[in-house]
């Protein structure tokens, strides 16, 4: 018999993973470069990037920064787990899912930063480097999306559950309860 589900991932959570994840694939491939679109729901995954930050520190646990940043003996142990074949079941993020995380994020922040470059700083002075820079971020970021969706359906295989759903219902089964 399985424990009743636990509720994890709070409503903002879920709604900043739901709301990027949507931008990403719009502006990555619908929307074209410089078009108002494309600009704007960048600058609305950037709102929700600065409210994920700060919901790292003021948020529930799961969603708190120092319940899943990824240390050393953090990543050390969820390594040795991987390369043992033993499962790493935890609330939240595993080690290596939140510097993923973090670097995605960075990604984003890189986006936004080269994305308000591009405008003023060609249209002052012509330099083609924001917009190297952001391609580059955009291809980055594509990469450690597939990564991340890769990792999920791994890990979902591994663990015996559902990752993606419970970042869409909010519930998880508790750690202790193994199949």
């Amino acid at each position: 018999m399985h424990a009743a589900a636990i509720r994890l991932w709070d409503p903002l959570i879920r709604l900043f993973h739901l709301s990027v994840a949507a931008v990403f694939v719009a502006n990555y491939f619908f929307t074209e470069e410089g078009d108002d679109w494309h600009t704007w729901l960048g600058y609305y995954a950037c709102a929700w990037l600065a409210v994920r930050l700060v919901w790292g520190f003021v948020g529930p646990r799961s969603a708190r920064w120092t319940d899943f940043w990824p240390t050393r003996s953090r990543m050390a142990d969820h390594l040795g787990r991987l390369l043992k074949g033993e499962p790493h079941r935890r609330l939240g993020h595993s080690p290596i899912g939140a510097l993923v995380m973090l670097l995605m994020m960075t990604a984003i922040a890189t986006l936004g930063i080269s994305g308000f470059l591009m405008q003023e700083v060609d249209a002052l002075w012509g330099a083609d480097w924001p917009l190297t820079l952001h391609a580059w971020a955009a291809n980055g970021l594509a990469t450690l999306v597939a990564i991340h969706m890769a990792a999920a359906v791994i890990e979902s295989l591994h663990l015996g559950e559902n990752l993606p759903l419970s970042m869409i219902t909010g519930k998880r089964r508790p750690p202790s309860e193994h199949r």
